[in-house]
């Protein structure tokens, strides 16, 4: 039993285990094809059901062009990706994004698939990463404005900008997701979050160009927990304060995770001459396993990539509430601890417990540097704390 909509690409089935009234709206295109027209009516008639619905893209690899899923739906939407899916790999320009989730409550997505963003040819002409003004690039996947939902077994490879992009959402989990590009790949952040309440990242691998996790600004309780990273740039609160009108940040937790061969490892990074002033508070990092990070544990309130700022104007972006537990492993180079906060609003209650990082490089041992902060030391650490510098104040 079915009806057919369109060019027979699309099958509406019964979903065996929903209610008697439940469909499945079953993508029928053959594997080559371009689907973006099938999936998108498959997805308006299953955000109209009554009831929750779901899509199914099958295996097999499919064409995706540009495309919008927008709710508000009358009923939670599933969509169970088991094949491949293929950006244009020769659109580059002009467009900021891919795949968009939007404005739906009770989310799923899931299934074992994988979208691929083809993103060979952008990354050779990237050049964001070194300047403000650069052409935008596709972020592979977005959820804006998502609520009470969960992405799960699913794999992002390849995306030409960011992999996966969440701005205002709500009690939202990432379970079992893998992300996968080159090391040399700009600006390929894994997953980054902003203005959102209550996401969770849990059981995931992250390999990629740029930050595998990045905290942008308005991100309040966000767990990271059982993810490997690496390789990439570490698992990175901020940059904070590059753009005025920011939100605060708070309740950021990452713990049990394991970090390899990235660039950096645990990172809160501001602007100097920040265009704004907001706070980053109770942000907590916790028995952690580094192999091979350079920078392991790094708060840099100096943070000016290609000089794109005034150094000598101190962060205006106030650190408070933060701690490193339970970090063990190697270092890529000395700098095993540095702790750089701003002149002109010095970190507030830093604490570091049970550090023990290992550096065998011919340059020395590891070392714990600290600038405008006053570390809590509890345990112990290795290598040896900071003699705790006077904190600088400018004068108001």
């Amino acid at each position: 039993m079915g009806s057919y909509f369109g060019i027979s690409t699309i099958f509406v089935i019964c979903l065996l285990g929903f209610s008697a009234n439940a469909e499945v709206f079953r993508i029928g295109s053959p594997p080559g094809s371009d689907i973006t027209q099938a999936l998108l009516r498959a997805f308006t008639s299953a955000c109209q059901a009554p009831t929750p619905s779901k899509v199914v893209i099958p295996k097999g690899q499919f064409r995706l062009g540009e495309i919008m899923m927008s709710g508000p739906c009358k009923s939670p939407v599933e969509i169970t990706l088991l094949g491949t899916v293929l950006a244009d790999g020769n659109s580059i320009h002009g467009k900021e994004k891919w795949v968009v989730f939007q404005r739906m409550d009770g989310f799923r997505l899931n299934g074992g698939g994988t979208f691929d963003g083809e993103g060979n040819a952008a990354w050779r002409v990237n050049n964001c990463h070194k300047t403000f003004e650069c052409k935008k690039l596709p972020i592979s996947i977005r959820f804006d404005f998502v609520t009470n939902a969960e992405i799960r077994d699913i794999s992002s490879i390849d995306a030409k900008n960011f992999h996966i992009n969440v701005i205002g959402a709500k009690n939202m989990t990432f379970n079992n997701v893998k992300i996968m590009a080159p090391a040399e790949s700009p600006n390929t952040d894994g997953i980054h979050l902003g203005r959102s309440v209550g996401v969770s990242i849990i059981n995931s691998r992250i390999a990629t160009g740029d930050d595998c996790v990045s905290v942008g600004d308005g991100m309040v309780n966000l767990l990271v927990k059982n993810v490997v990273c690496g390789p990439g740039h570490g698992i990175s609160v901020g940059s904070l304060g590059r753009y005025g009108h920011e939100q605060d940040v708070s309740g950021i937790r990452v713990i049990n995770c394991t970090l390899q061969e990235t660039d950096n490892g645990l990172r809160i990074k501001t602007w100097p001459s920040a265009a704004c002033s907001t706070t980053a508070s109770n942000i907590h990092f916790e028995n952690i396993i580094l192999r091979n990070v350079s920078n392991p544990i790094l708060i840099d309130q100096e943070y000016c990539p290609w000089n794109q700022c005034n150094k000598q104007k101190s962060s205006s972006i106030k650190l408070a509430n933060i701690s490193f537990k339970r970090i063990r492993g190697t270092s890529g180079n000395k700098d095993a601890v540095k702790l750089l906060c701003s002149k002109g609003y010095p970190c507030e209650n830093v604490q570091v417990g049970d550090i023990n990082i290992q550096y065998t490089g011919a340059d020395g041992p590891a070392t714990f540097m600290c600038s405008n902060v006053r570390p809590k030391l509890v345990g112990t650490q290795f290598p040896k704390a900071c003699n705790t510098p006077p904190v600088l104040t400018q004068p108001k």
